[in-house]
């Protein structure tokens, strides 16, 4: 069963605050250490840019559109995206990439009407159990 609405705001609530919110604390935590702006800017931009990259395959982006963290608010405007998606995770309410389209199966069951999901039962980057 799909998560409600609120369970699903609230998980990527969590998530944004975690990674965007992180991205700020390690910025102002370097700059402070350090006194460089500069420095602190690549550090949580490259950390930030890391947590999206591994997110991204996930929720039908690729790991290259992390590179949007280096636009300045657009690393974390993608990022609520990337949050909204993976709270819904393993059901998929957004339309699948062109390469995904093979692998998709929609779910015709009335509970979950307008998801999708991977016909093999696997989500990309997930081991499957023994």
């Amino acid at each position: 069963m799909p998560r409600s609405h609120p369970a699903r705001v609230s998980l990527a609530a969590l998530l944004d605050v975690a990674v965007i919110g992180g991205h700020v604390a390690l910025r102002v935590a370097v700059d402070g250490a350090t006194g460089n702006g500069l420095l602190a800017y690549l550090v949580s931009t490259a950390a930030a840019m890391g947590v999206t990259a591994w997110l991204a395959p996930k929720v039908s982006y690729r790991r290259r559109d992390a590179l949007w963290w280096l636009t300045g608010v657009g690393g974390g405007w993608l990022f609520l995206t990337i949050a909204w998606r993976l709270a819904y995770l393993p059901h998929r309410d957004w339309p699948p990439r062109d390469d995904e389209i093979p692998q998709a199966r929609y779910l015709r069951n009335l509970a979950y009407v307008g998801t999708w999901s991977r016909a093999d039962g696997r989500e990309p980057g997930v081991q499957p159990h023994p």
